[in-house]
């Protein structure tokens, strides 16, 4: 290995850990709490090292959305999957198969976004500096986007464009997920509101 490549390794290395603390303190106390003097403490650097890898907090944030965005687009493509061989061959393309899919995946976004609240805030709440919807959007969103998107195309109902179906679907479950957390809605419902959704929304 060239000094270069050693060097380039340490960086990608020391970055990583920024993002794995900021993301660990944010959970524990809020992001509030994530500030780069209390970062540059726990991961024992200066500031400065701590400036040469991102300008301020909001570039930390988008860091981790884009972190968190990857986890969520694996963890739905994987629920989707999951419940798609329990279906069985055949049985994944009847109604009750492809509505098992969908409520897999509307399941597991529910519950990425209960386990990783300050993750899901980095991603939809707060300013990470990350373009949505635009031509600059990184990979990352699109991809997260893409991972509902591929199963939830299958029950747009005809005459439906499936981007425009998945972001209503999108919003539904956003909707869900913050209201239940900020407790305006009664927790320990949420496979009945999403078989709600899905039998209302889900044509198939």
């Amino acid at each position: 290995m060239s000094v270069q490549e050693r060097k380039q390794r340490e960086r990608a290395e020391r970055e990583r850990l920024i993002v794995a603390t900021a993301r660990e303190l944010a959970e524990e106390q809020g992001w509030d709490a994530v500030t780069t003097r209390r970062l540059a403490e726990r991961i024992e650097y200066s500031q400065p090292v701590l400036y040469s890898h991102f300008r301020g907090k909001r570039e930390i944030i988008g860091a981790v959305a884009l972190q968190g965005a990857a986890e969520l687009a694996a963890e739905l493509r994987g629920a989707s999957a999951e419940a798609e061989a329990e279906a069985g061959a055949g049985a994944s393309a009847s109604v009750e198969g492809v509505r098992g899919r969908v409520t897999a995946l509307a399941l597991a976004y529910l519950d990425f976004a209960e386990r990783n609240p300050a993750v899901y805030d980095a991603m939809f709440q707060l300013d990470g500096g990350l373009a949505f919807a635009a031509e600059d959007t990184p990979e990352a969103l699109k991809d997260g986007f893409a991972a509902l998107l591929e199963t939830l195309r299958d029950v747009a109902g005809e005459g439906v464009e499936p981007g425009l179906f998945t972001e209503v679907f999108w919003a539904s479950l956003h909707g869900l997920a913050t209201l239940t957390r900020a407790g305006r809605l009664p927790v320990g419902d949420a496979e009945r509101r999403v078989g709600l959704l899905v039998s209302r929304l889900a044509v198939v």
